[in-house]
């Protein structure tokens, strides 16, 4: 799954030749799962149409403050446009467009959503090669990266001159790798190791059943997407559950038992920098497992049962720099048995639900939550969506490691 997934990006499209490829921009960007609204410059829609834009970003193009369509003109709100995006694409930026940010120039709506953006800029400069080379036009670039923009740099190739050197737009492929790249570059979690367990374990009893617990791993799957979305490397190290995920930066490790659980817990362990433990697993296996299917001839039947391995606390004996976090569901005394839980096993943090608070619990798509801190800190949350919790989760760790 690409960084770009789920962002709001504004495609700049202004008037030069290199105008054809913001088709092939915009196909790109929608293929990363990036929801794309494009604005155009008036004379950009002599390069490329915006019905072709609208089709491939399957949003309203704009290019003017009002939509004309009918008798009864809607001003294009410029303001609510520049709000809406997450990134600001220009691409090309021709050197008129870029003099005008350069100055504040605002006459078109696209440089009126450019003066009005909050999110990062990033614009792709296309001209021919002396245009390019001109004391005025690296002025300008000077100036828009001192503003904070992000500038993609410009290939070497022909252009539309017959001259062939540098000021041809990036092709649409690496504009969009150096987005990505300058995203994962800024991310809170970049080159961090996170280690996350999810879901139930299953103990067990003969070949046909075991012991187990409602667990979904929606809670720890839900972490090992946000801490992917933040620039980590995740091994998920799951239970058995029906969901599943195509992110690049998550290494799913598939177990079934709690010793499976615990022996791949300890394997990825030490190469970790965060290990979150989020899921259920059995305290109790049967000591012995029937290698045939018992028959129900009698009334009641008597399991002996044995501990499995506890995996927080014998990770916490060989911890070193890792930030180690645990869970704690709770029926009774959820504060005291948090905190206890939380001393006796070494944790850096405790994440406490309560099966008597609504909105939390197994299989459902929210979460309540408390968070403890190594020095007693109490954090409470209200009920979320259990992708919002674990942001909330991964945010408070990222303060605690001063990432």
């Amino acid at each position: 799954m690409s960084v770009l997934s789920g962002k709001n990006i504004i495609l700049g499209v202004t008037a030069g030749i290199a105008a054809y490829k913001s088709a092939f921009l915009t196909r790109l960007l929608i293929k990363k799962g990036a929801n794309v609204k494009v604005v155009m410059t008036p004379a950009s829609k002599e390069f490329v149409t915006p019905l072709t834009l609208s089709t491939l970003s399957k949003n309203e193009v704009y290019s003017s403050f009002t939509s004309e369509d009918d008798d009864n003109a809607q001003w294009n709100n410029h303001v609510d446009i520049a709000q809406w995006g997450d990134l600001f694409i220009i691409a090309p930026a021709t050197a008129n467009t870029m003099s005008k940010m350069v100055s504040g120039t605002c006459d078109n709506l696209l440089l009126a959503v450019y003066l009005s953006a909050k999110c990062p800029v990033y614009f792709a400069p296309a001209m021919d090669l002396d245009m390019y080379k001109h004391p005025s036009t690296k002025d300008t670039f000077k100036k828009l990266n001192d503003f904070g923009n992000f500038q993609i740099p410009a290939e070497v190739g022909e252009l539309a001159s017959g001259l062939s050197g540098m000021g041809r737009m990036a092709e649409p492929q690496n504009i969009v790798s150096f987005v990505e790249k300058n995203i994962l570059d800024q991310l809170p979690l970049k080159n961090k190791y996170i280690l996350i367990t999810a879901g139930p374990t299953y103990e067990s009893i003969d070949p046909v059943r075991f012991i187990g617990n409602h667990s979904s791993g929606k809670m720890g799957y839900a972490l090992a997407e946000a801490a992917a979305s933040l620039g980590a490397q995740v091994k998920l190290i799951s239970g058995p559950v029906s969901i599943k995920t195509n992110n690049e930066a998550i290494q799913v490790i598939d177990v079934g038992t709690a010793e499976e659980m615990y022996k791949a817990s300890h394997e990825f362990f030490n190469n970790c920098d965060i290990a979150i433990l989020s899921a259920a697993v059995a305290d109790f296996t049967p000591k012995t497992v029937a290698s045939q299917k018992i028959k129900k001839g009698k009334d009641c039947l008597t399991l002996e049962l044995t501990k499995t391995k506890d995996i927080l606390t014998s990770l916490s004996k060989i911890k070193k720099r890792q930030f180690l976090v645990g869970f704690a569901l709770e029926t009774q005394n959820e504060l005291e048995n948090a905190k206890t839980k939380l001393k006796k096993k070494n944790l850096d943090l405790i994440v406490l639900n309560s099966l008597n608070d609504q909105g939390a619990g197994f299989k459902i798509n929210t979460n309540k939550i408390t968070l403890i801190s190594k020095d007693n800190k109490i954090i409470p949350y209200e009920v979320k969506s259990k992708k919002e919790v674990a942001f909330d989760i991964l945010k408070y760790i990222i303060r605690e490691i001063h990432v």
